[in-house]
């Protein structure tokens, strides 16, 4: 029981390494002068209202004062399946006798049966030891 829930954890633990790995995503960052406005994962980030371009292109003198920053976390993207055959003939028989040993190092006792678990004992009217006078010595 304690086996297959640690089994279990580290299955559900390794695909959650595995899916945080090769996740990518990208995170838009909007400024408006030195002042962070949103920050958007996945979407696009939310204007201050200040839509300079419209403006920038009547007169070149004026800078926006708005910038937006765009950042990419990239993933692993390439990753390799390995098999047992891909490993030398040495680390094939060590591998096979590591898993066979440590597999016959846990072995399961059998239940034990207890045949008068079920059975409850006839309740005492009289203490027998003492009415027979038999004593242990």
């Amino acid at each position: 029981m304690y086996q297959k829930n640690l089994h279990k954890v580290f299955s559900v633990a390794m695909a959650f390494l595995v899916l945080l790995s090769t996740l990518s995503f990208t995170m838009e960052k909007h400024f408006c002068g030195d002042t962070l406005i949103d920050v958007a994962i996945f979407t696009k980030a939310i204007t201050c209202g200040m839509d300079m371009e419209a403006v920038s292109k009547i007169s070149l003198e004026k800078k926006s004062c708005c910038k937006d920053e765009l950042e990419i976390v990239k993933g692993q993207d390439k990753l390799k399946k390995a098999s047992f055959e891909d490993l030398h003939l040495d680390q094939q028989f060590f591998l096979a006798a590591l898993v066979y040993s440590f597999t016959n190092l846990f072995e399961v006792l059998p239940k034990q049966v207890v045949p008068h678990k079920d059975y409850s004992p006839p309740s005492l009217v009289t203490d027998i030891h003492v009415l027979d006078q038999v004593f242990i010595i």
